[in-house]
């Protein structure tokens, strides 16, 4: 087993259930600003969906063209982790596979094993993560099949991971060292907020739940239910398995490590040989490669309805809104965007991924919430299943602070984050306002 070394970033230690705290009440906000356009506009595309009824085409075309971004480098974020506990389980059977065929070919920390030992410098190797790019391409072929298949599946990995989680909870209590504690906010404040803006990406779990909209039965009550409930029980469980996890082992051996939880009681256990905390990785290891699979599965569906949206809309080539024969689903979108998910994940490492992700949430969200005050003043009157209460305070503060968890993110990431939004603007100037349904010469076509 093994883990890239720490790139020096200052971190939350302990107080991480702080900052998961903290990153809920942000949500909270945009959550209700969510949930109250999702049932006012119930059509697939999710925040591009919501912008483009709000503020128009060339808002509507920045935010698709982040969402991209975003459901993207998630998506590889986690499939990375999906080789991690792929790998933490081969270990435990007693198999070490070549590491250049589980590993990412960019480690900017390098990589170390668990003792300290370097196995790899900084920079670039010969190495392609296998496990990671192949678990995206099944669960591609899995949503070309269709949605109704694809959601009975995530029902029961759903199932699997909290199972997973209550395990290593009840368990891990029981090895829990309260020095390990101390200090509890080692960075100060300024570490619990970056470690807000690290782990802000692992609540777009509410955001992609919106992007199905279309597909639900009643979605002016389903959504805004599904999005408020998905942040509830998440955060409860996160906090749950920060508390145990930097209670079991010193908050700096999990710096960067793609699969911490299962590591840290692979080390505890052979430590302490015990044989409970052996088999629990086991079912940990199970039970959180099925709730990745599961993450994967709705991220990969939100990207492929973006696509689709911004195709049907004109933003994007026709091809991108082919819908297959026999499934009648979006098949090139979802195809297109295996390819482009699970190729950079066999390469880049997981903190490269998140960073960008996070950046391109949160810059979601915030467009998101303004839409909900733009519609507030220009179409007050028109009906919504689900209104965010405290009047403009919800929009207001989520826009607020997510400001403040952007500024909490490397300069490093901005830059990526700028240089992917000028390509997205060469892009629309070139192609995409010529040829969406609002441009000059699709309007004068139907007349």
């Amino acid at each position: 087993m093994h883990h890239t070394a720490t790139l020096g970033r200052p971190g939350a230690g302990p107080a991480l259930a702080v900052s998961l705290v903290l990153v809920a009440i942000v949500c909270a906000f945009t959550a209700l600003c969510y949930a109250e356009l999702a049932s006012m506009i119930p059509i697939a595309g999710s925040a591009y969906t919501y912008t483009y009824a709000t503020m128009g085409e060339l808002i509507a075309w920045i935010i698709g063209w982040d969402l991209i971004l975003e459901y993207a480098v998630s998506n590889m974020a986690v499939s990375v982790g999906f080789a991690a506990h792929m790998e933490a389980t081969f270990n435990w059977f007693g198999w070490h596979p070549a590491l250049r065929w589980i590993t990412p070919a960019y480690l900017p920390g390098g990589l170390a094993d668990l003792k300290g030992n370097t196995l790899y410098e900084p920079g670039w190797h010969f190495g392609f993560n296998i496990a990671a790019f192949l678990i995206v391409m099944l669960l591609t072929m899995v949503l070309v099949r269709g949605v109704r298949e694809s959601a009975e599946t995530n029902n029961v990995m759903v199932l699997l991971k909290i199972a997973a989680i209550l395990a290593f909870v009840f368990v891990g209590l029981r090895f829990i060292h309260p020095t390990n504690y101390h200090p509890f906010v080692p960075e100060g404040w300024s570490g619990v907020l970056t470690g807000g803006s690290i782990i802000f990406f692992t609540y777009i779990g509410f955001d992609s739940v919106s992007t199905a909209a279309e597909e639900a039965r009643n979605p002016q009550r389903d959504i805004p239910f599904g999005i408020i409930a998905t942040l509830i029980v998440c955060t409860v469980l996160y906090i749950a398995v920060a508390v145990v996890l930097t209670g079991l082992v010193p908050w700096r051996s999990l710096i960067d490590d793609a699969a911490p939880v299962v590591n840290s009681m692979s080390m505890l256990a052979g430590v302490t040989k015990s044989t409970l905390l052996h088999w629990t990785e086991l079912a940990v290891l199970f039970g959180a490669m099925m709730g990745m699979i599961s993450s994967l599965l709705v991220f990969q569906l939100g990207q492929a309805r973006v696509w689709f949206s911004m195709s049907r809309d004109g933003l994007l080539p026709k091809i991108f809104s082919n819908v297959h024969p026999r499934f009648r689903t979006p098949a090139v979108a979802t195809w297109i965007a295996g390819f482009l998910v699970g190729i950079p994940a066999g390469i880049l490492d997981i903190g490269t991924l998140s960073d960008l992700s996070n950046i391109g949430t949160l810059f979601a969200f915030v467009l998101v919430s303004l839409g909900v005050i733009i519609l507030r003043y220009k179409q007050p009157e028109r009906h919504r299943g689900f209104r965010a209460p405290g009047g403009l305070v919800a929009p207001i503060l989520s826009v607020i602070f997510c400001v403040l968890l952007m500024a909490g993110l490397p300069i490093l990431t901005w830059l990526r984050f700028f240089a992917w939004l000028i390509i997205g603007m060469g892009v629309y100037w070139l192609y995409s306002r010529h040829r969406s349904e609002f441009s000059g010469r699709n309007a004068q076509s139907s007349q």
